[in-house]
């Protein structure tokens, strides 16, 4: 984890595509090995007001990675041994309500997790290739994103005339297809506001490392059950992400700049009082 001057060292974390960093100047690719194979992609390292900010293609360069097959682990690892400790994870999503059409910026304060098959614990109490063995511990999830995060999405996004939704609850599921429209009219029916493949299991692994998560969506389409016609496909969905890939970069780059420099949020106290059999996390 070093670029040949010494190790490389990063305060804020951000996982999404690489159009979100490719107009850095002055970037380092660090190339990480972690106890959970390897992560996404390499990350690439550069400076945002004034922070150092490791960035992590959350599907991989080329978007090679489906949602089920991404090793949020190692990712999640990755960026907590560089130092991270605050987690920006912007993602694309549909809408489950006809106000949160394409464009919509929501920040979301609650999660749903519709998965099936993911690796979604550091806790198991497996054993890892060194020969550590993790403890069996229970996180709290009841708010699964940060408030001070959350706080800092909200203000970016205002001060960049990007009016966003204030909360909401996004439910995740394994993908990598889309909603059936009996399963798009269901999760609307439970009063959730988007639906996404990637926000389960990153903020919970965010928290069992005592890591600030902060998700802003942006919604890309109006899920199956809520439209009429064909229902939505990947092409949309990719080219509604890159028509707002800058506006959304810039309330990145804001948002990292409103993050506050020491955590107060209940974050860092996930694991306080647990013994987690893992190095360098807290509680250990």
């Amino acid at each position: 984890m070093t670029d040949g001057h010494g190790p490389v060292r990063a305060e804020v974390g951000v996982i999404g595509g690489s159009g979100l960093y490719e107009l850095l100047d002055d970037v380092v690719e660090v190339r990480v090995e972690t106890p959970y194979g390897q992560p996404s992609d390499v990350l690439v390292v550069g400076e945002v007001a004034g922070l150092p900010v490791a960035f992590l293609p959350r599907h991989g360069r080329g978007h090679r990675l489906p949602p089920h097959r991404i090793n949020y682990r190692a990712n999640l690892w990755a960026l907590h041994s560089l130092g991270v400790r605050q987690v920006l994870g912007p993602c694309a999503v549909g809408g489950l309500r006809p106000g949160f059409g394409p464009g919509t910026l929501l920040v979301p304060d609650q999660l749903v997790d519709r998965t099936s098959g993911r690796v979604q614990t550091f806790y198991d109490g497996l054993p890892l290739p060194d020969g550590g063995v993790p403890e069996v511990v229970h996180v709290s999830m009841a708010d699964p994103y940060c408030p001070a995060g959350r706080a800092a999405a909200l203000e970016a996004a205002g001060a960049a005339a990007w009016e966003p939704v204030d909360g909401g609850t996004m439910v995740v599921i394994e993908g990598p297809r889309f909603s059936t429209r009996a399963e798009s009219r269901w999760f609307t029916a439970n009063g959730w506001s988007v639906v996404g493949m990637t926000g389960h299991p990153e903020a919970v692994l965010a928290r069992e490392l005592g890591l600030c998560y902060t998700s802003i969506a942006l919604v890309t389409d109006l899920d199956a059950g809520v439209e009429s016609g064909q229902g939505v496909t990947h092409a949309e969905v990719l080219a509604e992400f890159a028509r707002n890939v800058e506006r959304l970069r810039t309330v990145l780059f804001k948002a990292i700049g409103l993050l506050p420099a020491e955590r107060a949020c209940p974050c860092g106290q996930a694991l306080d009082g647990l013994t987690t059999g893992l190095p360098g996390v807290p509680g250990d």
